[in-house]
């Protein structure tokens, strides 16, 4: 009997805690809707069983790997993969998100590198974000978009100084392959030092090895510090190419809508363009022009109406979009290149003639243009160089007419002579940047003729002198330039007189060398 009572209690203190855990316990249902995947292709896939689906919305794969909702049937639909497909088979479950694609925004991301989908590629710590926005977001109204005014200065004197772009303006940098591209881009951002101006450099379709050299450039230059760099490279499946752009643009929309300064490059659009037209023709969606897709207009027009200015009431930060397009042949009028020409504020055109003649930077003045134009020049620009695209168009129309007779006249000759001159003013070495007040006086000193009498392989070494001499003897005058003042015609005579003197100082010191 003793036996008995004894199992009893043992029975009881094995058990007892057991029923009264079973009894605590709440098991919680978490409804999922799955379908499963019919076909796989290259960055795409198809799936079927969801009874309800949005447009956009985001998918899981097994594994993880994402994809977005984009041909919606009745009975199935096609999904954009952001990811690898090879590990994708048919009948592997697929879930709903109940969410579209979001990246990580914030201060965390400055001085990173990051994939379309805001995942680092540094080998850094995970992002901290401070909230995540849609890649998808309307341009803002109208209502709230303020003139361009403030410009925004690349230190390249030939864009500078005649095609001068503004904060929240929209300039398309366009030439064929290998002219220079993405080196006026890089320029412009790692000119940026010391403005405020927070700058995005994405990568689309890029070789790996480009990348990793423009990443260097701004390392060596002191930039990666204020950069976010997002890179979807050519190795990477065509729906990362594909979001990419967007996602760049809602992390300088963050910055923006806090008031601050962004400039963000799309390096480029022509592989965008490409990536898209490949994830269309996968999806089965009728082509157009060229296989592009009909909507291949509205892909990049509502990315680059994000663009703009804000005014003041709401927040009066700006984004500065610097789009790069490659045209093939110097065609200029083919289908991608004159869709982004008509969205865009201008353009920068490089011809690879004048880079094979070694006019570096190679950019057309001619074919360029800005459509804001002066208004967002410094004052003492617009006094030195207003006439500037006239007198070089004039200058290259003389030099075509003298190639065919030698019986010139004095004035013609001195146009001429003056125009060489001017060319080699404008030519610049890469990540050479020169600041307003010293490219307004080398300019000034070509377009008053104090180089004329100089041989025009010596001009870049006079430039460097007068350039030289004004930063040290008329501190003040630069000061009054780059603070937005109006050059007056003291300050003109001035600067002329300074700039003379020391041209003369300089051959007088070169005589007594060779004597």
């Amino acid at each position: 009997m003793a036996y008995e009572t004894s199992l009893d209690d043992l029975l009881n203190d094995v058990f007892a805690p057991l029923e009264d855990a079973l009894a605590q316990l709440a098991p919680a249902l978490e409804m999922a809707e799955i379908a499963h995947v019919l076909s796989v292709g290259n960055g795409v896939a198809e799936v079927a069983g969801f009874t309800d689906l949005y447009a956009d919305e985001l998918l899981t794969f097994a594994g993880g790997i994402m994809g977005i909702a984009s041909n919606l049937g009745t009975d199935r639909a096609g999904v954009i993969v952001l990811g690898a497909t090879a590990d994708l088979r048919p009948g592997d479950p697929v879930r709903r998100t109940g969410r579209v694609v979001d990246v990580p925004v914030g201060a965390g991301l400055i001085g990173r590198v990051v994939d379309g989908l805001g995942r680092p590629l540094d080998g850094g710590d995970a992002i901290d974000a401070d909230e995540r926005l849609p890649i998808e977001r309307p341009a803002p109204p109208i209502m709230r978009r303020a003139p361009v005014q403030v410009p925004l200065q690349t230190g390249i004197k030939a864009v500078d100084a005649a095609i001068p772009i503004g904060r929240g303006q929209r300039e398309l940098i366009l030439g064929d392959r290998q002219t220079g591209k993405t080196a006026i881009a890089v320029d412009a951002i790692l000119n940026q030092k010391g403005t405020g101006v927070l700058s995005i450099y994405c990568a689309i379709g890029q070789r790996a090895s480009a990348v990793a050299r423009v990443i260097q450039s701004l390392r060596e230059g002191g930039a990666l510090e204020r950069t976010i760099v997002v890179v979807a490279s050519g190795e990477d499946a065509p729906g990362l190419q594909f979001v990419a752009p967007y996602a760049a643009t809602s992390m300088a929309e963050h910055f923006m809508a806090e008031g601050r300064d962004v400039l963000i490059v799309y390096d480029d659009l022509t592989r965008h363009a490409r990536a898209y037209r490949e994830l269309s023709l996968l999806l089965r969606r009728p082509p157009g022009r060229e296989a592009y897709p009909g909507d291949i207009f509205y892909i990049h027009s509502r990315l680059l109406e994000r663009a703009t200015q804000l005014r003041e009431e709401h927040g009066g930060g700006s984004l500065t979009a610097l789009p790069v397009v490659e045209t093939q042949a110097q065609n200029i009028s083919a289908y991608i290149p004159t869709n982004l020409i008509s969205i865009t504020d201008g353009q920068i055109y490089l011809s690879p003639s004048l880079f094979e003649k070694g006019h570096l930077p190679a950019i057309d003045i001619g074919t360029s243009v800005s459509r804001v134009g002066g208004k967002v020049q410094l004052p003492a620009f617009r006094a030195v160089a207003g006439n500037l695209r006239l007198m070089y168009a004039q200058f290259e129309e003389l030099e075509t007419f003298a190639r065919f007779g030698t019986q010139l006249d004095a004035e013609t000759r001195r146009r001429l002579t003056r125009g060489l001159r001017v060319r080699e003013v404008l030519k610049q070495r890469e990540h050479d940047h020169i600041d307003a007040p010293e490219q307004i006086a080398a300019l000034l000193a070509a377009t008053e003729g104090l180089f004329d009498e100089i041989e025009a392989d010596a001009v870049a070494e006079a430039e460097e002198t007068v350039r030289k001499a004004v930063r040290q003897e008329a501190t003040a005058i630069c000061d009054r330039i780059a603070n937005g003042e109006k050059l007056a015609d003291t300050d003109r005579e001035t600067l002329i007189r300074v700039m003379r003197d020391a041209l003369s100082g300089s051959q007088t010191g070169n005589d007594d060398g060779d004597a």
